[in-house]
């Protein structure tokens, strides 16, 4: 189990009508009077709560399996926990994270259709029993090492329309899945159910409702086969923002009527989802301190674009966390960057065209190619939302006494970033 020194717990209350904002400010102030200027996270995990709430409301018959490669703070798994949300992990270390914090093993869905075998037998040791699989070379190798596996047949959608796409990398065809149940069944492994995944920043909830069907005619499969198969996977995809261009609800609405109609709630299947982004992307928030800038100037051709020099400015800062950090999405996803951004300028301050860049010596480091920003110092702080909850915190607050947070009153989290990796 995870040791943490009394230097690492860092929690604080918010009453009603304040905010996660509220407290950068306030951490902002308190460092611009000293040199100890690093970049910082706050995490609201009042927020986390109001999102299990919104699920719950939202879709009753599916029960949250949290993704835990999304955001691995121990703060955030031991909130879930305590909400009685179950846990995907894709590996050892999350397994062993997810069980630190006395989650049963039931709990837990060990989510990776290709899992090394020392992980696997991990697995078997501490009572992780469901899987996900999608090839006959994952069975014979569950056959050898776990043999008390429950598993779930991975399957493929359509996942054209979400940003990032893992059905390219996971999952079964239609075609292949009555030949993988009869090599199951061969090898005397149990199956229970079948999952996909729409690939994350899904942008077409329709998805759901081709995934879903075709989940039907894999169960209808298993019981021909002679399997009693009771769980279905629906995977993650959420927007995890109410700025996203669909909301939440508009997803469930689609999901919703699907799961009626392939798998009516009097069917006695259990449904499960993998949300990750969904839980943590609104509640992080990450402060980052100016620790450079350079000016740079356009060749001037006539005479009178002389006379306003400064329109000719372009602003390059240097920020003391970057893309080898809390930053590394925004090399597939540069237009998510500065989305939230906490520096809007006052309605007569000039503002110039600029980029940022992260503190490393790699030409690759640039956080945002182009914005528009008012002229900043050396030493100036600025926050942004951590869109689809980013790299989690390297030290990780657990409070000694605490009281719940509840809608009205947020726990909230402060923490370093992780260093950037300096190649």
């Amino acid at each position: 189990m995870n040791t943490f020194s009394p230097a690492d717990f860092y929690f604080t209350f918010l009453e009603e009508g304040f905010c996660a904002h509220d407290i950068v400010e306030q951490r902002m102030k308190e460092l611009s009077m000293s040199d100890d200027k690093d970049a910082f996270y706050v995490a609201d995990l009042g927020d986390v709560l109001k999102k299990h709430l919104r699920w719950v409301r939202a879709m009753p018959r599916v029960t949250p399996f949290y993704a835990v490669k999304c955001n691995d703070s121990r703060a955030v798994v031991m909130t879930l926990a305590s909400l009685g949300t179950g846990f995907d992990c894709a590996s050892k270390t999350e397994i062993q994270l997810v069980q630190s914090l006395g989650v049963d093993p039931s709990r837990i869905i060990y989510a990776n259709p290709c899992k090394q075998i020392s992980h696997l037998k991990y697995a078997s040791a501490h009572g992780v029993q469901m899987m996900t699989f999608d090839s006959e070379e994952e069975l014979v190798k569950v056959a050898r090492c776990h043999e008390n596996a429950k598993l779930v047949l991975r399957i493929t959608t359509d996942d054209s329309k979400a940003v990032h796409r893992l059905s390219v990398k996971f999952g079964a065809t239609l075609k292949s899945c009555r030949r993988l149940l009869e090599c199951a069944r061969e090898l005397g492994l149990d199956i229970i159910g079948v999952s996909f995944h729409v690939g994350s920043g899904c942008t077409d909830p329709e998805t759901y409702t081709q995934a879903i069907s075709d989940s039907r005619c894999v169960f209808d499969m298993g019981t021909e086969l002679g399997y009693n198969m009771t769980l279905l996977d629906i995977g993650g995809g959420f927007p995890g923002s109410d700025d996203s261009r669909l909301k939440f609800e508009e997803f469930t609405a689609v999901i919703n009527p699907a799961l009626d109609k392939y798998f009516p709630a009097d069917s006695e299947v259990r449904v499960i989802a993998e949300p990750g982004r969904y839980y943590v992307s609104s509640a992080y928030t990450l402060a980052v301190n100016i620790i450079s800038k350079k000016v740079v100037m356009k060749e001037q051709s006539t005479c009178e674009d002389k006379d306003d020099g400064a329109k000719d400015r372009t602003l390059m800062y240097y920020v003391n966390d970057g893309i080898h950090g809390s930053f590394y999405l925004f090399l597939i996803e540069p237009a998510q960057a500065l989305r939230n951004l906490h520096k809007k300028p006052k309605p007569d301050e000039r503002t110039y065209p600029c980029s940022i860049w992260g503190p490393t010596c790699h030409g690759l480091d640039r956080i945002v190619e182009h914005c528009i920003l008012p002229e900043l110092q050396i030493g100036t702080s600025f926050s942004r939302s951590l869109l689809r909850g980013c790299a989690p915190p390297s030290k990780r607050r657990v409070p000694t006494a605490c009281r719940r947070a509840t809608t009205e009153s947020s726990l909230v989290l402060l923490a370093k970033p992780r260093p950037a990796r300096v190649l």
